[in-house]
């Protein structure tokens, strides 16, 4: 499976001649969705999911679907019937070739004055999880943890702690489009040296075979 990291908390998943595209929001660039096969939204958020972006992978290949929380898929479900699909905690779907579980139901605290929202995360394949906005950790061995290093809801403590009780092979970096090139040195050591596994980081663009 080929691994692509875009702008911000987005990813792009190849595998078979199939594309299976996390969350491409609006930090994430404005083509970041079109190609796919497969959207999967983690939550409503703007950072995650934008509905232009998403419409216009839908109306560019009439075969996409998108999988996603309940209000996320309200927003869009009326203008593409039967091509969205809503998912929650603890289900199991197949799709172009893709097989995903879904984990976890609500995002990080902000703030205890913001209500929380729903969020979901994902695990493709058995082997790569996406946990949205929330640091959940699946009922299942992963070899490959999509890391959100910086957000208004975490602390790099609590992000080392999450990998460390993940125990994944290895961790790369997203939720990072706020995360200045000044600090990122910064957290690659400390979440390198104590996160207890191999941590990455690719620059928007950039692929590996995992």
């Amino acid at each position: 499976m080929r691994l692509t990291k875009k702008t911000h908390a987005c990813i792009r998943l190849e595998r078979d001649g199939q594309t299976l595209v996390i969350d491409p929001g609006g930090f994430s660039e404005q083509d970041a969705a079109i190609g796919a096969d497969v959207i999967l939204v983690t939550h409503e958020h703007p950072d995650h999911f934008d509905e232009d972006r998403l419409r216009a992978a839908l109306e560019a290949n009439p075969a996409v679907g998108i999988w996603t929380l309940r209000s996320v898929a309200e927003k869009v479900s009326a203008a593409f019937p039967g091509r969205v699909h809503t998912v929650g905690h603890g289900d199991t779907f197949s799709a172009a070739g893709f097989d995903v579980q879904v984990h976890g139901e609500l995002h990080a605290v902000i703030h205890p004055d913001i209500p929380r929202i729903t969020n979901v995360g994902f695990l493709v394949n058995g082997s790569l999880f996406h946990p949205g906005d929330a640091l959940t950790v699946p009922d299942h061995p992963v070899e490959t943890l999509m890391l959100p290093v910086m957000a208004p809801w975490n602390k790099i403590s609590e992000v080392i702690d999450y990998v460390r009780e993940v125990k994944p092979q290895r961790a790369f970096d997203i939720h990072d489009a706020l995360l200045t090139d000044l600090a990122r040195p910064i957290y690659d050591r400390q979440i390198g040296e104590l996160g207890g596994t191999e941590h990455g980081r690719l620059t928007p663009g950039e692929a590996t075979d995992l």
